[in-house]
């Protein structure tokens, strides 16, 4: 079996400039696109705040985030902050992360995400979909990081 390095997929000018910021101030009015989320996460070398839009994932009782771009700047910040914020409208939320790298319980967390939100995110999975076996599944999962958080 052969681990695919870890990759990041840039957002697109779209994305970066209407796209995100669009989402982003919908969900800090109180009006969440598909469930998201403001994640607010201590950048790791200014210490400085950044935020991105997030689809927080519920499943089997616990709180997901899945990195569907990969390598991204908050995956990053997050493996060395260990914190973040969550926003929805005027309710902000602290929350611990822990990465689930090589963890079992990163296949039916990614299979629900990929139920849940392939019309969003499933051109970033290489043709990977929520359908796909738990071998391919379980290969995936390595270049889309996952967190629970607590």
């Amino acid at each position: 079996m052969t681990t695919q390095r870890p990759r990041y997929q840039a957002p697109g000018r779209f994305t970066r400039m209407f796209l995100n910021p669009l989402v982003a101030g919908l969900t800090r009015l109180g009006l969440p696109l598909a469930g998201s989320a403001v994640l607010g996460v201590r950048g790791r070398s200014s210490g400085e705040v950044r935020t991105v839009p997030v689809n927080p994932l519920p499943f089997d009782g616990r709180r997901y985030l899945v990195a569907a771009r990969g390598e991204t700047q908050w995956v990053r910040n997050l493996r060395v902050a260990g914190e973040a914020e969550l926003t929805v409208g005027r309710r902000t939320e602290r929350v611990r992360a822990t990465e689930l790298t090589g963890s079992p319980e990163a296949v039916p967390v990614l299979r629900e995400y990929l139920r849940r939100w392939a019309w969003e995110v499933g051109a970033f999975f290489d043709g990977v979909d929520a359908k796909s076996s738990d071998e391919e599944l379980a290969a995936a999962a390595p270049r889309h990081p996952i967190f629970v958080l607590s």
